[in-house]
């Protein structure tokens, strides 16, 4: 079952790709990431023998049992919020941190990775939609967080993520991902020498086709491949 699933999500990726290819939209290769939280060890196994090779947290302390047990060779992203007191945990087992959203959590990150001797890949997450629930930094507020992890010696900055409101219509989404992707070009285009803005991480179970559809190339799906979480 996971395994199909997974096979249908990278389908329905592959229509979303064809279909903004139609558009005249960029259609460089999007990576799937098969998004674990509250699934076992075993069920992350079977993805990843289905052929993930990315698979995404939101918790530190969850990812850390999984990271020591999985016995497999994955890239591991955090998409979850990171708190502070956690990022030296975080900076130990992660490829790349989606949701750094401030200056001072990009300042600990940095920090962790320098006491290592690495070099942590982040996003900037942005929260467009100005929800007060969720993190990210305010639309007038990335700019100098963007600045920020360029200047530091031990934080690679990669792009920016974003997670949409959770709309009745999925629909609603589209105006979002299209603002989204206007801003994601627009840093591509900032001076920012150190860092390589390669990636937009937008989209879940529910809206990635959407969000592949309006230029995402990296996509959050969890119970799109594992089902309802396991609590």
């Amino acid at each position: 079952m996971i395994g199909e699933n997974y096979r249908r999500v990278l389908a329905n990726i592959a229509g979303a790709v064809e279909r903004r290819k139609n558009r005249g939209i960029e259609t460089g290769p999007v990576t799937l990431v098969a998004v674990t939280k509250n699934h076992d060890v075993e069920a992350m196994r079977q993805c990843i023998d289905t052929g993930a090779s990315v698979v995404g947290e939101n918790r530190v302390q969850e990812a850390k049992g999984k990271f020591e047990a999985l016995d497999r060779s994955v890239i591991w992203h955090l998409i979850g919020h990171l708190q502070t007191n956690k990022v030296n945990q975080a900076v130990a087992m992660f490829d790349l941190i989606h949701s750094v959203d401030s200056e001072r959590l990009l300042l600990a990150i940095d920090n962790a990775a320098g006491k290592i001797g690495k070099v942590q890949d982040v996003l900037i997450q942005v929260n467009l939609a100005r929800e007060p629930q969720k993190y990210g930094a305010a639309e007038e507020e990335q700019t100098d967080v963007l600045k920020k992890a360029d200047h530091l010696p031990n934080v690679h900055l990669h792009g920016l993520m974003l997670i949409a409101p959770n709309y009745e219509n999925v629909e609603e989404t589209r105006p979002l991902f299209r603002k989204m992707k206007e801003l994601y070009q627009k840093v591509q285009d900032m001076d920012l020498p150190a860092s390589d803005i390669e990636y937009l991480s937008m989209g879940m179970t529910n809206d990635y086709v959407i969000a592949v559809e309006e230029g995402a190339n990296l996509v959050r799906v969890g119970t799109g491949i594992f089902g309802p979480r396991q609590y």
